[in-house]
């Protein structure tokens, strides 16, 4: 087995890659290296649960996954496998080898304080996927201005065909569902278990990962 080193909660902590899943309890995050050639295992133990999925080169932290960019070469909203996902400069970051959730999108950018206190009304302290993905990607490096909108892994966003407006939807993964990147580059990843209870039908719940050398 080989190990990794990730941060979770703004600490270090080493793990096993290739070995069990590792859990981000609800309303966390995690940060970490993913070599070239290795997959990341993305999964919704429990079921309607979305995880906000971001990435950087780690030879450039300048360069990082743009859902503009993906959205134009696939020419599609929803990636689906065999998708590249690429960087905001064009560089292929990851591809999705397997998907058994079917829905993920770039529409909505990271839960926030900001974001709840417009959206919602709520001004009192509260975890956020933007606030979890700072506290995490910055031990490695990562500015919080440079955190862009991310891969909403499990989400369920319709938009309205005349009007374009966005339902947030109950998630169709279901227990055990998972979605599989493989990493076309040396990246640091940002992972987290969403905390906007819109997107994941009312309860928040953890996320899963497994990281698997080629």
């Amino acid at each position: 087995m080989t190990s990794r080193t990730i941060i979770a909660d703004g600490r270090a902590k080493v793990i096993t890659i290739a070995s069990d899943p590792v859990e981000i309890p609800p309303r966390t995050g995690v940060a970490f290296h993913l070599n070239v050639g290795e997959t990341l295992k993305v999964i919704d133990p429990l079921g309607e649960q979305v995880s906000d999925l971001t990435a950087f080169l780690a030879s450039d932290l300048t360069e990082w996954l743009s859902g503009g960019r993906t959205i134009d070469y696939a020419n599609r909203i929803y990636p689906a496998v065999g998708d590249i996902l690429y960087s905001n400069q064009s560089t292929p970051m990851l591809t999705i080898t397997e998907d058994t959730a079917g829905r993920h999108d770039f529409l909505l950018s990271p839960c926030s304080p900001q974001m709840f206190a417009k959206l919602y009304g709520i001004t009192e302290k509260r975890p956020s996927c933007y606030g979890n993905l700072v506290k995490n990607l910055q031990e490695l490096g990562v500015s919080p201005n440079s955190i862009p909108t991310t891969l909403n892994v499990f989400m369920n966003v319709v938009p309205d065909s005349d009007t374009g407006e966005l339902t947030i939807a109950t998630p169709h993964s279901r227990a055990g569902d998972y979605t599989m990147f493989r990493a076309e580059t040396d990246l640091i990843v940002g992972l987290t278990a969403c905390s906007a209870e819109n997107s994941n039908n009312g309860r928040f719940k953890p996320i899963e990962f497994l990281i698997s050398a080629t």
